[in-house]
């Protein structure tokens, strides 16, 4: 379980990376909309996994996190500035599909729901 330190610093790096991803970053393979979901910091604050969320199909979310993954050392000493840490934890970006999960199981309860309320009026008249 990570500490309330950890905590605060992926929160605090997840705002700067999503500010820095959005404003600084020209890499034409970050066009997609790029959202970060979770940065989990190691104990010893050294090193940060990114989990993100891209929009689009399976081929421009392969080229996204290519750009990301060109983007991390310049992320990193971009936010050597921006944030007080004796150490600027190295970068890894992960996707995180797990917005588009729920958007597609939210589909399919919505496609069922009807059927279902179809169904119990059918049974009601018999």
């Amino acid at each position: 379980m990570p500490s309330r330190r950890q905590d605060r610093v992926g929160e605090m790096l997840r705002k700067q990376l999503s500010e820095l991803i959005s404003r600084e970053v020209k890499d034409p393979r970050l066009a997609q909309i790029v959202s970060i979901t979770q940065v989990r910091v190691s104990p010893d604050l050294r090193s940060a996994r990114v989990s993100v969320s891209i929009l689009g199909d399976a081929e421009e979310k392969d080229e996204t996190m290519a750009g990301l993954g060109a983007a991390a050392s310049f992320l990193r000493r971009q936010m050597k500035g921006r944030i007080s840490l004796r150490y600027v934890p190295f970068i890894t970006f992960q996707r995180d599909d797990s917005i588009e999960d729920g958007v597609r199981l939210s589909s399919l309860l919505h496609e069922e729901a009807p059927s279902a309320a179809t169904q119990e009026e059918n049974d009601d008249e018999e």
